[in-house]
C-alpha cells in the first residue's frame, strides 16, 4: 500500500501520527523553492506541527527547480511524507513517525513556471522559503522574462515582480522571503542579489520602491541534520512496521532549529512559529549563529582529527568512549563554551552545549569524522582561532583541551603521499584522504620541518591564520608538547592525562 490521501484511512498503525483529512482543505500560504530533505525536515515540519495545532491553518505549494527528475513520486503520494525523528532528547532515545501533510503540491520550473506565476495572485500566499544550497544565491545577469529564468533569484525576482502587478504594489501585497542557505546573513545577500536584478532588468523604479518598503527579506539559520532516506534494509523495516510504502521518506534527528529575524510584523505572519520551541524569531540572531558556530561545529572540528587518530570512525562510538567522551564534554562546556567570542548567555551556552552532546550520541545517525575533517584547515580559522585568542587573553592560559585538539590537526595534516590531485595521510598503516584547500602547503611543511619547529612555523603563519598564534602565552610549547606526544604514544592515553 503507497502512501497517499486515499489510503490514509487504511493506515492503522500506533507507530506513526496521521494527519487529519481537514488539512487538505487548507489555502496555500507558502512557496517554497526547493524539494531537499533539509526543507521537508524543518520548516515544513514546523508548518506541519502548527496545522495539527490549528495555528497556521496553510499549506506549501514547493518548486521543484532542477532539469532532473520529475515531480511523480510527490503526485502519487498526494505530497505526504513520513518523516522518522530518531535521536536522543535529555539521555532518552526518541523514536516518532510522522505523516508530514504540509506540501500540498509541487510544481517543475521548467514544465510549469506560468501556474508558479500565478500563485502570485493568491493573496493569502505571503512566505517564501528556499533552500537552493549556498551556490543558489549568486547573482546571474539575464532576463527574467525566460520561462522561468536560469537562477535561483532571477526566479525569485519574476515571482515578485508579478505578485507586485497582481497586487497593485499595495503593501499589503509584500512578501516575507526567509532563504535557509548556509551563509552568514542570507537575506540581506538575497536583497541585495534581486534589487541588482531588478536594476538589471530595467523594472520601473516603483517596482523597486515596493520591493523595499512592502517585502521583508529575513537573514535566518537553520540547524537539524536530516540525512535523508535511510538505508534500505532500515527503510524496509520502518515500511513493514507502519503497514505502508513511502518513497519519500526520510529521516531527522530530535534536535530542531530555525531561528530568523524579524519583527512584530514577521511574527504575525509566520503564526506557526508558537507551534514548536525550535522556532526563534528575535530581532537578532547572532547568538544563536555563535552558539552552532562554536559549540557544535569547533567541537566537531576540535575533535575530528584526534578522534580519527584514536581509532574512531563514527562521531557516536567515540561519544561512547568514557575517555573520548569526556574530552568533547571538557572542551566543548569548560573551554569553548567560555570563550566564545560574542554576548552570550552563559545558561544559554550550557543548555545549547548539552543538547548538542545528545546530537552527538545518536545512535540513529552515522556521522563520520573523516568527513568532518573536510578543508579542516578553514574550519579551524573560522571556527577554532576566535576562542583561542579570546581565552588565552581572559585567562592568561594555554587552553589545554584545544591545544590537543589543535596538536591533532597538525598531526592528522601530515600527508606522505600526493595521487592525482589529492594528498594523501598514513596512520597506523591506513591510507586516509587529506581534502583540505592548504594540503600542499602542509605536505611542503612537514618535508622541511621536525615537529616542533613545524608547530612553530605554522602557528607564526599570519597568511594562514590572519594572526600570529605563536604570540599566544604558552601556545607553542603546549602544542609541541602535544604533538611530539601524539607521535610517540596512543592518543587515548594523552586524553585521558587532561582529565
Amino acid at each position: 500500500m503507497t502512501l497517499n490521501k486515499t489510503n490514509l484511512s487504511a493506515i492503522t498503525s500506533s507507530e506513526v501520527q496521521k494527519p487529519g483529512t481537514e488539512v487538505f482543505d487548507l489555502p496555500e500560504k507558502v512557496l517554497q523553492f526547493g524539494t531537499g530533505v533539509l526543507l521537508r525536515g524543518l520548516p515544513d515540519y514546523f508548518i506541519d506541527k502548527a496545522n495539527r495545532q490549528g495555528m497556521f491553518n496553510g499549506r506549501v505549494v514547493v518548486v521543484k527547480s532542477t532539469d532532473s527528475g520529475g515531480v511523480d513520486a510527490f503526485e502519487t503520494q498526494d505530497g505526504l511524507y513520513t518523516l522518522c525523528v530518531r535521536g536522543i532528547d535529555r539521555g532518552q532515545k526518541v523514536e516518532e513517525n510522522i505523516i508530514c501533510s504540509a506540501i500540498s503540491r509541487v510544481l517543475s520550473a521548467k514544465q510549469q513556471w506560468n501556474e508558479i506565476l500565478q500563485c502570485a495572485h493568491n493573496p493569502e500566499l505571503q512566505i517564501i522559503v528556499s533552500n537552493t544550497t549556498e551556490v543558489g544565491i549568486t547573482l546571474v545577469e539575464e532576463d527574467i522574462r525566460q520561462q522561468p529564468p536560469a537562477s535561483f533569484p532571477a526566479k525569485l525576482l519574476a515571482f515578485l515582480y508579478e505578485r507586485y502587478k497582481a497586487c497593485n504594489g499595495s503593501v499589503e501585497g509584500g512578501m516575507v522571503i526567509i532563504p535557509t542557505e548556509l551563509i552568514v546573513g542570507n537575506g540581506n545577500r538575497l536583497a541585495d542579489i534581486v534589487l541588482t536584478l531588478a536594476r538589471y532588468n530595467k523594472l520601473e523604479d516603483g517596482f523597486t520602491a515596493w520591493l523595499k518598503a512592502a517585502n521583508t527579506f529575513c537573514n535566518s539559520l537553520v540547524d537539524r541534520i536530516v540525512p535523508g532516506k535511510p538505508a534500505a534494509e532500515a527503510r524496509q523495516k520502518i515500511e513493514n512496521d507502519l503497514g505502508y510504502t513511502d518513497e519519500l521518506l526520510i529521516m531527522g534527528e530530535v534536535y530542531r532549529l530555525w531561528a530568523i529575524e524579524g519583527d512584530d510584523k514577521v511574527k504575525k505572519i509566520l503564526s506557526f512559529a508558537p507551534a514548536d520551541s525550535g522556532v526563534i524569531i528575535a530581532p537578532d540572531i547572532e547568538m544563536y549563529r555563535e552558539l552552532k558556530l562554536r559549540l557544535l561545529n569547533g567541537t566537531h572540528t576540535l575533535s575530528c582529527g584526534l578522534a580519527f587518530l584514536s581509532g574512531f570512525d563514527i562521531v557516536k562510538d567515540a561519544m561512547e568512549d568514557r575517555v573520548f567522551g569526556q574530552f568533547v564534554h571538557d572542551l566543548m562546556l569548560k573551554e569553548i563554551a567560555s570563550a566564545i567570542p560574542a554576548k552570550v548567555d552563559a545558561r544559554e551556552a550550557e543548555q545549547f552545549g548539552l543538547q548538542v552532546l545528545d546530537r552527538f550520541r545518536n545512535p540513529f545517525i552515522k556521522h563520520q569524522w573523516i568527513s568532518i575533517t573536510m578543508q579542516y584547515t578553514s574550519k579551524i580559522k573560522m571556527r577554532v582561532v576566535p576562542v583561542l585568542k579570546k581565552y588565552v587573553a581572559d585567562r592568561n592560559a594555554v587552553p589545554k583541551h584545544i591545544a590537543l585538539g589543535f596538536a591533532a590537526y597538525l598531526l592528522f595534516m601530515k600527508a606522505v603521499q600526493k595521487e592525482g590531485n589529492v594528498y594523501q595521510g598514513q596512520w597506523k598503516g591506513k591510507t586516509y584522504p587529506i581534502n583540505d584547500d592548504k594540503a600542499g602547503y602542509f605536505f611542503d611543511q612537514w618535508k622541511k620541518y621536525e615537529a616542533d619547529e613545524l608547530v612553530q612555523q605554522v602557528l607564526s603563519d599570519t597568511g594562514l591564520w590572519d594572526a600570529d598564534l605563536s604570540a599566544l602565552p604558552g601556545f607553542v610549547l603546549a602544542v609541541q608538547t602535544h604533538l611530539r606526544a601524539l607521535m610517540k604514544e596512543a592518543p587515548v592515553s594523552l586524553i585521558a592525562g587532561l582529565q
